[in-house]
């Protein structure tokens, strides 16, 4: 298991359960300012909990894409990989500060927002931010795992 994983944390056009809704081109100027590297991965939007690092933040037609690595050297991101690979947590959801918003339906057209960090959640305030794909351990790891349950030390442990 890598931790690996990709996702939308945010998609364009579609209200949030507190009536945002983010506009395409929201992301751009931060994510031009601070890089992936920028941005916190968190668990639950907790400070004290960071789990992993992002490779790649970047809009495309339907919102913000994300990919990124769970800290496996980190116990609270090795259970997030488990939960994730069991299909118990895919959520996504962006801690940020509005730059520039406009009233919209009963809610705000997010225009431009300052991206802190995307976090790891049970319950996204959109409902559709997701993580769709946590990679599938590498047959490589998979082989490794089988030999070390083979060797000698192993059994000897049992």
């Amino acid at each position: 298991m890598d931790g690996h994983f990709t996702g939308y944390a945010s998609l364009f056009g579609v209200p949030d359960l507190g009536r945002d809704t983010v506009a395409p081109g929201a992301f751009a100027a931060s994510l031009a300012r601070r890089g992936a590297g920028g941005v916190r991965m968190l668990w639950q939007h907790d400070p004290a909990e960071p789990i992993g690092s992002w490779l790649s933040l970047r809009e495309d037609g339907r919102g913000l894409r994300v990919a990124g690595r769970l800290n496996l050297a980190v116990q609270r991101a090795r259970e997030i990989d488990a939960l994730m690979r069991d299909g118990a947590l895919d959520g996504l959801s962006i801690g940020f500060r509005v730059v520039r918003a406009a009233p919209e339906r009963g809610g705000r057209r997010l225009l431009a927002v300052d991206l802190w960090e995307v976090s790891l959640v049970t319950f996204p305030l959109q409902p559709e931010a997701r993580v769709s794909r946590a990679a599938a351990p590498s047959l490589s790891s998979a082989l490794s795992r089988l030999r070390l349950s083979a060797s000698p030390q192993a059994s000897a442990r049992a």
